[in-house]
């Protein structure tokens, strides 16, 4: 797929931002009820504590500030609501698949990818920086 190569930071900024902005709804349906409301039956703690991170890390992961460490935080986040709500929940399976986990899994590995590569073009801190990868 050689044809991609150079389009590969547009193509991870886009990542970068698409990822933040569907983590960011996580935190809306949450704390606002919007895209069908609070989830049934979810504790204080995850809508409050989960909500804030899905939104406020979703928003900044979205514009490239603070990229790493918010990434970072979201993928601890989603670590956590992996082994907290799929896979105790499912007798201790850990095969996402099996304990609908896929989403959780699939967000805590985007976020470490991103907080391992930073916020790159098209972001806030690159802007701050005066360069092209932050």
């Amino acid at each position: 797929m050689g044809f991609l190569r150079p389009h590969a930071e547009r193509i991870y900024a886009l990542l970068r931002i698409m990822a933040g902005l569907m983590f960011m709804q996580h935190g809306l349906q949450k704390l606002f009820g919007m895209f069908g409301g609070v989830p049934a039956g979810a504790p204080a703690f995850v809508v409050y504590g989960a909500g804030i991170i899905e939104f406020v890390g979703g928003a900044l992961v979205a514009i490239g500030f603070l990229t790493g460490p918010a990434a970072f935080i979201a993928s601890g986040t989603m670590a956590f609501a992996f082994f907290l709500g799929h896979v105790i929940p499912a007798k201790g399976n850990l095969i996402p698949i099996a304990n609908q986990g896929e989403l959780a899994a699939l967000y805590c590995f985007v976020f470490l990818f991103i907080a391992a590569h930073g916020s790159g073009i098209w972001s806030v801190d690159a802007a701050r920086q005066g360069t092209k990868r932050a």
